[in-house]
């Protein structure tokens, strides 16, 4: 009997001790699926012990015999970039397996950089998600899952899905914009698998063996080997945030028996205090608890009873808001957008009320600027910013954060990244970082050993390895200052010691207010041009300036590159800024500096004899221009290796 399993079906997890009737198949082969060209691939899967097992593939089969576990591997033989194939895997039973492209697959991993959707990105790219349609690029999302315990053998869901308009809401958006120039570049299929998660630090990618050595680390995986500590760590943070919030409500006037009574369009408000927004308010330390902001909107006649999006900007920390007493949206935390539907029939000619429950669980409340805050209906705008009226509801403690077990060192090798190793893939793109800010003496270690880590796992010593470094963020500081996003930088810099690998700078797409950039299009790029040169040897200019070497005259000190391209250059046509230079007192002072052949030649009349220079060293050096002619922005850099004042 023939039978055809689904991608969903033919994942069912397994542990390679169980016994099967039925031959299974791991998640990621499945239908839809990339395969890897110009090298060995691997099918594998479970069967019952010695039973024999063969795959049907463009003619040809292949044939073996489950191991005394139950699994069983073939290795297929190279092959060229083409598709859609039908493979077909047969034993008591047959999978067949539809709509196979072979190509180049890549893993993308990290935190929420690669995380982040293209849905989140929508203001800058809604014109490419209702127009694109690539069947040849096919992604794969790894579920969120940690184990500490030992290496997972199979996912616990996920399936192959083509790009459509349908489809690429869901997609990472620096993932689409690689794989998308690669395709277009190559004309071959392009297959993603996406195995990231938010918050995460390089430690959490690291397997056990990996982990020795970090012992502190690995003594903290172990901990959490302990299914009973992990019940009860979550049971008390779940309690403690239930309780806070129960709390919350329980002193909360404004909102009783489930009822936003202060969301009410009549509720006088006559005595609330007035604050101008976006900013913050509060005093430290009594800020925290809930908060009530209202607003009166005079609307047109034109605008009664229509549909309109409502946008406030980003909000510390979550939200709950209501238009003339009826909600139309809520957030849970601060970093995603409040994008928010009106729908037919709530707005009114006249007066409206738009009124936000904020609950501030760790600090000042606050609307954070330099986002939008807006009324839109077609190509109408009402503007949301000035005086709001606000009241705090309940004062409460600071609500600590939970413990983020999923962040644990190991968890994350071991539930999203093991399953995959027997993958053959091209390479590996990585956007990661955030989470290990001011420990870049680790990192120094611990990301080179990701790379050699994984590397060492898909029997893959020279797999190409693509990250990005961190862009700008943060508010910019008036005077040179050491930075701990900017040493971050440097252990990713120094991180191209390792072969086969090119790093994407992205310190010219930053937000300063948004730690999630929507600028992912020119991320992505760029991790393609890096890949055109690291993994598949095109003789490209794929890296901005990169400092070599300095010399000292007098007081000029003149600064070295390589990856010039077809030379130095201003990437906005202004002087040279952002450099900063020292003597031997280590004090920083800005600097003039311009551009000389492939050199840049810095000086100050305030640092008669310097020892150091320093470029782009700060949290947001939003005013970073030199690039080479190109257009890829320099890295930045230091010349001395000073430790911290």
């Amino acid at each position: 009997m023939k039978y055809r399993v689904g991608a969903l079906m033919m994942g069912a997890a397994l542990s390679c001790a169980a016994v099967q009737a039925e031959v299974t198949l791991p998640r990621l082969i499945s239908d839809g699926m990339v395969l890897q060209r110009d090298t060995e691939i691997r099918v594998w899967g479970w069967a019952d012990p010695d039973e024999a097992v063969s795959v049907h593939f463009q003619g040809f089969t292949w044939q073996t015999v489950t191991a005394d576990d139950g699994r069983w591997q073939l290795t297929l033989p190279e092959m060229k970039a083409g598709g859609p194939y039908e493979l077909a895997v047969k034993g008591e039973n047959t999978l067949t397996l539809e709509n196979v492209l072979v190509g180049d697959v890549w893993l993308a991993s990290g935190q929420s950089n690669m995380e982040l959707t293209m849905a989140r990105t929508k203001p800058l790219y809604a014109e490419e998600m209702a127009e694109a349609n690539y069947p040849e690029i096919r992604f794969f999302e790894v579920p969120d899952r940690y184990q500490f315990k030992h290496p997972e053998p199979d996912l616990d869901g996920g399936e192959w899905l083509s790009v459509t308009p349908e489809t690429l809401p869901g997609i990472s958006a620096v993932g689409y914009f690689f794989a998308k120039d690669l395709h277009q570049q190559y004309d071959v299929p392009v297959g993603v698998i996406n195995a990231a998660l938010g918050g995460s630090p390089s430690e959490a990618w690291l397997s056990e063996s990996a982990l020795k050595a970090f012992p502190h680390h690995l003594e903290e995986a172990k901990r959490w080997r302990d299914d009973d500590l992990i019940e009860q760590v979550s049971s008390a943070d779940n309690a403690r945030g239930q309780q806070w919030r129960e709390r919350r409500d329980e002193l909360d006037p404004g909102f009783k028996n489930g009822e936003a009574l202060w969301a009410k369009p009549d509720v006088d408000d006559s005595d609330w205090e007035t604050v101008t927004l976006p900013g913050f308010w509060g005093e430290e330390g009594k800020a925290n608890g809930v908060w009530w902001l209202r607003k009166t909107i005079t609307l047109p006649e034109d605008w009664a009873g229509e549909t309109a999006f409502l946008e406030v900007g980003r909000l510390v920390d979550a939200d709950v808001t209501y238009l003339n007493g009826e909600r139309v949206g809520q957030t849970g935390y601060q970093y995603p957008p409040r994008w928010y539907e009106v729908p037919e029939g709530l707005l009114k000619a006249g007066e409206n009320v738009l009124t936000v429950r904020l609950t501030s669980e760790n600090g000042r409340p606050g609307f954070v600027e330099d986002k939008p805050y807006e009324l839109r209906r077609e190509d109408e705008v009402i503007d949301l910013t000035g005086e709001w009226k606000v009241k705090q509801g309940a004062q409460l403690d600071n609500l600590d954060p939970p413990t983020f077990i999923r962040w644990k060192p190991m968890g994350l090798y071991n539930g999203m990244i093991a399953p995959l190793t027997d993958y053959a893939i091209k390479g590996v793109i990585w956007y990661q970082g955030e989470s290990n800010v001011g420990r870049e003496a680790e990192y120094n270690e611990s990301f080179p050993a990701v790379i050699n880590e994984w590397r060492r796992q898909w029997a893959q010593p020279d797999q190409p390895f693509i990250f990005v470094q961190l862009a700008n963020y943060l508010e910019t500081r008036e005077e040179p200052v050491d930075s701990d996003w900017a040493r971050l930088r440097e252990a990713q810099l120094n991180t191209l010691r390792v072969p086969h690998t090119g790093m994407a700078v992205a310190i010219d797409v930053g937000e300063w207010n948004d730690i999630h950039p929507l600028d992912k299009q020119t991320v992505g790029e760029r991790l393609a041009l890096a890949a055109q040169a690291v993994a598949y040897d095109e003789d490209v200019v794929a890296f901005g300036p990169i400092y070599t070497g300095m010399e000292v005259d007098g007081r000029h000190v003149r600064l070295s590159f390589e990856h010039t391209g077809l030379g130095l250059a201003s990437c906005n046509g202004e002087p040279l800024a952002e450099f900063a230079i020292a003597g031997e007192d280590r004090d920083f002072v800005w600097a003039d500096a311009r551009i000389e052949g492939d050199t840049v030649v810095v000086q100050s009349a305030e640092v008669r004899r310097p020892t150091a220079v320093r470029y782009a060293w700060a949290d947001n050096p939003d005013q970073a221009n030199l690039c080479n002619r190109e257009g890829l922005p320099a890295t930045p850099f230091r010349t001395d290796d000073w430790p911290r004042k």
